[in-house]
């Protein structure tokens, strides 16, 4: 059980309290006066602001000479990183975030103190915290485990504490040596992350054959808004990560990456990276890829012609075969028809074909959109922008989907999962994957395999909650839920909670980036034995008031029973032995220590579970005369610490 405690609250004199009312009244009014809370529709606004040439810009994000009338031309509207965004508030189109009125009002959020059934203990990845001021906004996360030393973990994220230094620095990553017990939040000489001149919109890769460790955003210094970042065979060090590039381009968006790290495979080695070119096509959907570990990139491949946004690219480490998640977002807003799509190459990235296009669905949302741009749709009345967007998996010609669409009735937002047994082709009807039976909402997943065929879903959650007020820190709103399958996705254990508390919904004060994000996506992965996720939390008060603050926590990669980790196991064994009376076929685990001695663990023949107690550090198994032919036999308690045998 998780550790749990509980807040001490707060009092207030009650003349005081109308006082405070008053003079917040008073503020709001002036602020209506300045023009801040202005009535323009999206329409007037950019109306008015279509001969607006940008000139002595106070914002590293927003170029000089920039001619606003261009936004819709050049797909600004539809892009999701923060340059974007900031060129919009600069037009005058967005508004920037600001700090929260509720700044004067601090009460610590109360813990819930049911035991749960996922995750271990919840980490905070801004460490040590010394943040302050208004350029303090961490999300969307892309969480990544080293395959060959799951000690080893980065996440990276957005973050804006280096929005208005010269050169910008809005990317940012934690590094943990320790498997996820301790996290450092890499920080330069200059106070800033080693990620100079570069725009967010984070990937984590790691390369096996070179060991090293590929952290990718938006970057400056590729075109003007490309595809770059930074690498090392260090990451805990922030001296000594060096730049590259990956593609030079001006209007680069929304992009994925992944590596395939199986020797086996017949593309061990090779390295994608998919976006949207908002240079081509209107927003065209285009992948790189390397052959020589990340050293050299090829030319662009165009996936599709037209504007289908990148969700994630992902790969079946067992066959190297490539797929694409894709979402057609039928114009955008609330009533725009979702549609997922999947592509998939079967060549290593050369040629790519669309398998998969799923029944229109209307996406997530309270029926509001992202303030003055109403290409987004938004959660909690026009805050939270999100369109649906998931992630893919795929293991052994399995391919699983996760995304959000809109629930029944009032219900803003469900999370749902399809499953593909032909490479992409067809799929399983939507499962809902949370079972409350409320109203609040569910949205922005992201979903892992292991190496062993556990999958491990996990998503923001409102079920808990009546009510949530942006940066208050006395109103919890969410928590982040989970659901797990230990066979590769045909059948799944219950939902349940995943991180520890019930979080405020946290606000965004940096007046740089547009008031509505709150993250517009999280990545988790899987290795042997474990899944690792991130998320944006408000837990963490900063001038009394919530703001996003980015953590993380894992989850198992076992089936759920046996309660040893894949890190406490050495082998895995089985045999076909003849003897003189006859043939018995022999399975044995072997474990580190003796330390699980009397424990039991689950071996399955041919789909038959056998439960075995542990001896010393041995787990052995026999079965005398089994059926003449080939028998698959699996650990599949804990499960995904190996992967199955077959054996004669």
């Amino acid at each position: 059980m998780k550790k749990k405690s509980t807040s001490q609250s707060a009092f207030f004199n009650v003349r005081v309290l109308i006082g405070l009312f008053v003079v917040l009244t008073g503020v709001f009014l002036a602020l209506i006066g300045f023009g801040t809370f202005s009535g323009l529709t999206a329409n007037s606004a950019q109306a008015q602001q279509k001969s607006k040439i940008i000139i002595n810009s106070t914002n590293a994000l927003v170029p000089n000479g920039f001619d606003c009338s261009k936004i819709h031309e050049l797909g600004i509207d539809k892009q999701d990183n923060m340059r974007a965004g900031a060129i919009r508030i600069a037009c005058g189109l967005e508004p920037g975030g600001f700090p929260s009125v509720l700044e004067t009002v601090h009460q610590a959020i109360q813990e819930a103190l049911a035991p749960l059934a996922y995750g271990g203990t919840d980490k905070d990845l801004i460490s040590p915290q010394t943040d302050a001021g208004t350029h303090i906004t961490q999300s969307e996360t892309y969480s990544l485990a080293n395959p060959n030393n799951p000690n080893e973990i980065l996440v990276t994220y957005n973050d804006s504490r280096g929005v208005a230094v010269n050169p910008i620095n809005i990317s940012g990553a934690s590094f943990s040596s320790d498997g996820g017990t301790t996290f450092t939040r890499l920080t330069a000489g200059n106070g800033q992350s080693p990620f100079t001149n570069t725009f967010g919109d984070p990937v984590t890769l790691y390369n096996t054959n070179t060991g090293t460790w590929f952290a990718i955003f938006l970057d400056a210094a590729c075109g003007g808004q490309g595809i770059g970042g930074y690498k090392t065979t260090n990451p805990g060090l922030a001296t000594g990560w060096t730049h590259f590039c990956i593609h030079s381009g001006s209007s680069d968006d929304r992009e994925s990456g992944w590596s395939d790290n199986n020797p086996a495979s017949p593309f061990f080695g090779r390295m994608y990276v998919s976006w949207n070119n908002f240079a081509v096509g209107g927003g065209a959907l285009q992948v790189v890829r390397s052959t020589d570990n990340g050293l050299t990139w090829s030319p662009p491949v165009t996936v599709v012609n037209t504007f289908i946004r990148d969700v994630q690219i992902t790969g079946d480490s067992a066959n190297g075969t490539i797929y694409i998640a894709g979402m057609n977002e039928g114009g955008g807003g609330t009533a725009g028809p979702r549609s997922n799509k999947i592509y998939r190459s079967t060549d290593g990235g050369v040629t790519w074909s669309n398998t998969f296009t799923s029944a229109n669905f209307t996406g997530p949302s309270d029926n509001t959109t992202c303030s003055t741009n109403s290409y987004f749709a938004t959660m909690f009345s026009g805050y939270w922008r999100h369109m649906g967007w998931g992630e893919p998996a795929a293991l052994n010609n399995v391919v699983h989907y996760v995304y959000a669409q809109h629930g029944t009735g009032a219900d803003a937002g469900d999370v749902y999962y399809i499953r593909s047994t032909d490479s992409g082709v067809t799929f399983s009807a939507p499962l809902k994957l949370n079972t409350d039976a409320t109203t609040r909402p569910q949205w922005q997943p992201n979903l892992s395999v292991s190496p062993g065929g556990t999958l491990f879903a996990t998503w923001y959650d409102a079920r808990e909650s009546t009510s949530c007020q942006k940066g208050n820190p006395a109103v919890p709103c969410y928590r982040m839920w989970g659901r797990k399958s230990t066979d590769n996705g045909a059948t799944w254990l219950a939902d349940d909670m995943f991180s520890d508390v019930v979080t405020p919904l946290p606000a965004q004060p940096d007046a740089n980036i547009v008031a509505c994000y709150v993250g517009d996506y999280d990545y988790g992965s899987a290795t042997a034995a474990n899944h690792v996720t991130s998320w944006a939390d408000g837990r963490v008060a900063i001038n009394n008031a919530s703001q996003q603050d980015p953590f993380s926590d894992k989850e198992s990669a076992g089936g759920g029973g046996g309660g040893i980790p894949c890190g406490d196991l050495v082998s895995f064994q089985v045999r076909c032995k003849p003897s003189a009376t006859g043939t018995r076929l022999q399975a044995k685990l072997t474990l580190t220590d003796t330390s699980h001695s009397g424990e039991q663990v689950t071996i399955t023949v041919d789909g038959n579970p056998n439960v075995v107690t542990i001896s010393g550090n041995l787990a052995k198994l026999q079965i005398n005369n089994p059926a003449p032919g080939a028998h698959t036999v699996e650990l599949t308690d804990p499960a995904g610490c190996f992967a199955p045998v077959n054996t004669n």
